[in-house]
């Protein structure tokens, strides 16, 4: 990905002088692996069974009730037109100024993530609200709660910030075997996919329809809401390549990323065998597939994980 000497966001905050401990061993025990897109979002606990029609009328009206046009929303840009060179904003007085490559990097992501979903919601006559991502090392306390390294990359609803330990990029090229700048850029446009989901009101009605429902019952609504933040993650790649900045070869570390961290074959790895009731982000074929289907189309209506056969 070409990502030097561009834009940085000012939604960055760095709390890694505040928060301590090293990488703790694992990545958690039992049914639920905190990944990229893995880690996935934090919210409270809560639980009720839906139809496949519920769930696609939810999924409507949530994003109607935005004043936003699930079939039709598209990005500011004209598809028809080639890809114009961007103009750079100069960086506001005061802004702080990366400190090292990670967060260089995680700034620069994050800002080209700002660039697609603000003309996204610009192109339906809304503003998006920008998300803050919170750089931690080790441990971190949020709205949803304390979390640890992990924990892995996650969003949390009840302050819009996404949360992330870069040393967690390591643990995916290393342990993992998800290498590359693009793998990593999957990473970080996953959870600002889920902050997208909160603006236009999937999570919070996920989060209230849990109530009542059982574990199994609650994984499986927690699959469709993943695999659904991974096509987001395809449709801002889709605009990103338009905008000549992907390289040969990023596509295919974000779908290695996408495989590598599906619930079967972190399954395998960690525990020898597959249980999947336990699954509640998608196999490594639905990860990649739901991508893909973003990247390809660029369009939300190809992002309907509530209405697919899954």
């Amino acid at each position: 990905m070409r990502w030097r000497d561009r834009r940085q966001s000012d939604n960055i905050e760095d709390a890694r002088d505040q928060s301590g401990g090293g990488l703790p061993g694992g990545l958690g025990r039992g049914g639920g692996f905190r990944l990229p897109g893995g880690s996935g979002v934090r919210v409270g606990r809560s639980g009720g069974g839906l139809s496949g029609i519920i769930i696609l009328v939810v999924l409507f009206f949530a994003l109607r009730a935005c004043g936003i046009d699930p079939i039709g929303m598209l990005s500011g840009e004209d598809p028809s037109q080639p890809s114009q060179p961007r103009v750079e904003a100069p960086a506001e007085p005061g802004a702080p100024a990366a400190t090292d490559e990670d967060k260089a990097f995680v700034a620069t992501v994050l800002a080209e993530t700002e660039d697609v979903w603000n003309g996204i919601f610009k192109a339906e006559g809304f503003k998006y609200e920008e998300p803050v991502l919170t750089l931690f090392s080790g441990q971190i306390g949020s709205a949803c709660g304390y979390a640890s390294a992990a924990s892995g990359p996650f969003y949390c609803p009840g302050d819009r910030k996404v949360y992330l330990d870069t040393a967690f990029f390591d643990q995916l090229a290393r342990q993992f075997g998800a290498k590359g700048d693009f793998a990593r850029a999957y990473v970080i446009a996953h959870e600002v996919g889920h902050h997208v989901q909160n603006l236009i009101g999937v999570l919070p009605k996920f989060n209230e329809m849990r109530q009542g429902m059982d574990e199994v019952e609650a994984n499986r609504m927690s699959v469709r809401v993943e695999l659904q933040a991974d096509c987001f993650a395809g449709i801002w790649a889709h605009f990103t390549e338009r905008k000549g900045l992907l390289e040969q070869g990023d596509i295919e570390e974000a779908l290695n990323a996408a495989n590598q961290i599906g619930d079967d074959t972190l399954q395998k790895k960690t525990q020898g065998y597959v249980v999947p009731d336990a699954f509640n982000h998608g196999t490594s074929a639905q990860r990649k597939e739901w991508f893909y289907r973003g990247y390809e189309n660029g369009r939300f209506d190809a992002c309907d994980s509530f209405n697919a056969d899954i």
